[in-house]
């Protein structure tokens, strides 16, 4: 069978004593740190929804919702008998171990709480996250690709990888799928739905985009990904990352539905 080595970047950037630099650190500085400009630029050209100074005070909400979210929904959804056991590992981020949904539900908690604070229109600051948030993950998936972790099944395509940890056999490089469809094609898209300002007028119809995008694009990619070993195949032969994606797009639909029903 074809195969592509796995091309071997060391997980650690820089080590100097107990000061250790990792790709997955400097993917997720670089996804907020892009995002929050971006996140900027879009508050300047509709001055009428978000002022550019809200956008930019919500950097550190946006870090502590990502990571306390993102940690503790990889904990509670895939983990929570094995950190049940070893508790004092949940603080380990830098061991890997994060989940987009419980990130997702923390910058939601992290956003509601900022909008109460500053008096701000929720859903619309919702919609300016969510365009810019494939940033993120486009970094993340990235990241993923160089740590070796959350390969794909084995297969025979020519673009098959052998990951050092993945077997002798090549598998689908399932993080730069994700990447692709959950990064960049949703980046595109989620531009272009919020350049039409009669979309930018119905506060909550880009964030039901993007959860529609985020859901299908995970659902789509989970068929060529491996499954967590601890957990398998569960309903239906259902992956949990599509388990917990189906909910986004019918809550995306719904949101959507709702938006366009109510009155600006």
């Amino acid at each position: 069978m074809l195969a592509i080595a796995f091309p071997m970047i060391d997980p650690v950037l820089v080590e100097i004593g107990p000061v250790v630099i990792r790709w997955y650190a400097l993917a997720y500085i670089a996804g907020l740190v892009l995002g929050w400009r971006y996140m900027i630029w879009l508050a300047r050209q509709a001055k009428s929804l978000i002022k550019p100074e809200d956008a930019d005070d919500f950097l550190v909400w946006a870090v502590l919702g990502v990571i306390l979210g993102g940690r503790l929904g990889y904990v509670l959804f895939y983990k929570p008998a094995y950190y049940l056991a070893n508790p004092s590992e949940i603080i380990q981020t830098w061991q890997g171990g994060m989940s987009f949904h419980g990130g997702f539900l923390g910058v939601l908690i992290a956003t509601w709480l900022f909008c109460r604070v500053r008096k701000i229109r929720f859903w619309a600051f919702m919609d300016l996250a969510a365009v810019v948030t494939p940033i993120g993950l486009f970094f993340g998936r990235l990241a993923n690709f160089i740590n070796s972790e959350l390969w794909g099944r084995p297969t025979d395509v020519a673009w098959g990888v052998v990951f050092p940890n993945g077997g002798p056999y090549p598998r689908h490089p399932s993080q730069l799928y994700e990447a692709v469809l959950e990064g960049l094609v949703l980046l595109v898209v989620l531009h272009l739905v919020w350049r039409r300002e009669s979309l930018r007028a119905k506060p909550g119809v880009i964030s039901g985009a993007f959860l529609i995008g985020y859901g299908l694009s995970r659902v789509i990619v989970e068929f060529y990904r491996q499954p967590d070993a601890h957990l398998g195949y569960l309903w239906g032969g259902a992956t949990m990352g599509q388990l917990l994606s189906i909910p986004m797009v019918l809550a995306g639909m719904a949101l959507i539905a709702y938006a366009k029903k109510r009155p600006t």
